[in-house]
Formats: structure tokens, sequence, C-alpha cells
């Protein structure tokens, strides 16, 4: 192969790697913002989860949901600030990387990671928000809502995900991943 054909290969991934994230990340807002009544507060289901089971397939795919989860945080129409927009971004982008690593071994375990990361991340932080100005926090309070994002989560995950790893198996999807 020619140094030409090699740069044009490289350029062709680079822009497949960029497409494929821009898309991913704008798919993860317009899957979240719409339903801003469910997708955000002590019980979130964002249908946009469903997408954190990009990365059990390709390495690749972490950005897009990372960014996608960053944009939707801060178009959120009740803006908890630097802490949940960053907060959730960072537990997005550790949950994508741990899910990576664990779905390369066992890819029905990949989805263990974003249930478990945004529950203790999110759930752990989203009480300290939500509370009335004056209010305490409780350790209880903590607790409660990290099962109940963890809990809201795994069904996200045992509902869409599973059936959208299913599907880009039976596709090859998967392997078309930058």
């Amino acid at each position: 192969m020619t140094d030409t054909n090699t740069n044009q290969s490289k350029n062709r991934k680079r822009i497949k790697f960029i497409v494929f994230n821009g898309i991913v990340a704008a798919l993860y807002v317009v899957f979240t913002a719409p339903f801003a009544n469910i997708a955000y507060g002590p019980i979130q289901v964002r249908i946009a989860e469903v997408m954190t089971v990009f990365p059990i397939f390709s390495w690749g795919m972490i950005p897009g949901v990372t960014l996608g989860c960053f944009i939707a945080n801060l178009v959120n129409p009740g803006n908890l600030g630097p802490v949940d927009i960053i907060g959730g971004s960072l537990a997005t982008l550790i949950a994508g990387i741990l899910s990576y690593f664990i779905g390369k071994k066992n890819k029905w375990l990949g989805i263990i990671p974003p249930v478990v990361v945004n529950g203790l991340i999110v759930g752990g932080y989203l009480p300290f928000l939500l509370v009335d100005s004056g209010s305490t926090v409780t350790a209880e309070a903590v607790m409660i809502s990290m099962l109940s994002v963890a809990g809201s989560e795994a069904v996200l995950m045992v509902v869409l995900g599973i059936p959208l790893i299913l599907v880009m198996e039976k596709t090859g999807l998967k392997n078309k991943l930058p």
C-alpha cells in the first residue's frame, strides 16, 4: 500500500470515528431532552442510556456516549449545575471504559457497569442537588437515591439493552462501529 492509500485509509477511519460519535451524541440528547420529566431527577429513566451497550463492542464509541450525556445534562431544563454536568458525564465515561473491558470477556456482563457506576455516582450526588435549602441529606436518602438510579438503569438495560445487543450481533452492526 502506498503512503497516499495509507493516509486515505487513516482519514476515512478518523471521519468514521467522528461521524459515528457525533451521531451517538446527538441521539443521546434527542432521546433524553424531550423526556426531561423522566430523564432527570431522583428516578431517572433515560432511554438514551441504552446506547451504553455500544462500548461493549467498541472502544471508539465511548466518546459519543459521554459527549451525549454531557450535552443532555447541559441542556436539562432543570439544570442541576456543574456537579451533574461533569459528574454524570464522568460516570458515563467510567461505565463505558468498564463495559468495554468487561464486554471483551463477556458481553452480557458488560451491561453491569452503567447500572453500578450511575447508581453510585449519580445516585450519590443527586440528593445533595435536589434537597431544599436548609434541609439535610441523610445517609438513608443517599442510599435510596443510589438504589433508585441503579434500579431504573437496570430495568432499561434488561428491557432495551439486551435486545439491542442481540440486534447488533444478528445484523453485524457491532462490526461496523469505529
